[in-house]
């Protein structure tokens, strides 16, 4: 974490130098906006950190080994998928939540499946997607990555299943 978090900081100072060198306020305006972001995210966030941490330590270790663990295979990368599909919220409640669940024994490919299967199916947001795109287009981009969780676990098991990434 802390490379990333070298490179956001070097970033948010680089922008409030050139708000600040523009002139006008806008450094100010803009750390305003920022602080706004921050405290409506903010009870997500804790909110999100807290499941996490009670995943790794409310799932007994043997029921994740059985179902999404390294030998799962295929049936841990389809809970995986269906999962991710159905999990609900940003990169900011899913990512410590698939981190949890990966740090307390899932396999690669589990967790490869889940993060594809949340960012592709994202059934979550379908409603918002009929209304907005149409109901022809949604059904044509899910008949199109509908596979593509599956082959993403199976891959990452195939080519990673030994890898610790974390």
């Amino acid at each position: 974490m802390l490379i990333p978090t070298l490179i956001m900081g070097i970033i948010a100072i680089t922008l409030l130098v050139i708000a600040y060198n523009k002139g006008g306020g806008e450094h100010i305006s803009a750390l305003k906006s920022a602080g706004n972001i921050l405290v409506s995210l903010l009870p997500l966030l804790i909110f999100a950190f807290i499941i996490a941490g009670a995943i790794q330590y409310l799932i007994p270790q043997e029921l994740i080994n059985r179902w999404v663990g390294h030998e799962s295979g295929f049936r841990g990368v389809v809970i995986g998928t269906v999962a991710g599909g159905f999990m609900p919220g940003g990169p900011l409640t899913s990512l410590p939540i698939a981190a949890a669940i990966y740090n307390s024994g899932a396999g690669i490919g589990t967790m490869v499946a889940f993060i594809t299967g949340w960012s592709l199916w994202a059934f979550a947001r379908l409603p918002l997607e009929i209304g907005i795109m149409g109901w022809r287009f949604a059904a044509i981009r899910i008949a199109c990555t509908f596979f593509m969780p599956l082959i993403a676990g199976m891959l990452a098991n195939w080519l990673f299943s030994n890898t610790k990434v974390m």
